[in-house]
């Protein structure tokens, strides 16, 4: 890091954060199409059935927390990165939220 100032290293890391939330965004769409999988069946002469089924739906359950966790975390470092630009929250437009979102806080 020789010959870099604060200023690029900071710029460098924000991109860096940038790639995880677009890597992130990805992920929560994939944890969605996941939670939106149609549970198995349940078929009375499989012993293993009523497992299989309480499985999945623990599966879908995961996935779900998983996804609100993830975009949890994106929206705390988004703001981070805004903060840390030297810019004000509202001065940014944040891609998780709607019009109607961002009107009511005003």
């Amino acid at each position: 890091m020789e010959g870099r100032n604060i200023t690029e290293t900071k710029m460098g890391s924000n991109e860096t954060k940038r790639e995880i939330i677009a890597a992130g965004r990805k992920a929560v769409k994939q944890l969605i199409k996941v939670a939106e999988e149609d549970i198995i069946k349940y078929e009375a002469e499989d012993p293993l059935s009523a497992d299989k089924l309480k499985n999945a739906a623990a599966c879908k359950k995961l996935a779900v927390f998983d996804a609100f966790e993830i975009l949890s975390r994106i929206d705390t470092e988004e703001e981070n990165i805004v903060l840390s630009e030297g810019k004000s929250p509202s001065e940014s437009v944040s891609s998780s939220e709607g019009f109607a979102e961002r009107r009511a806080k005003k």
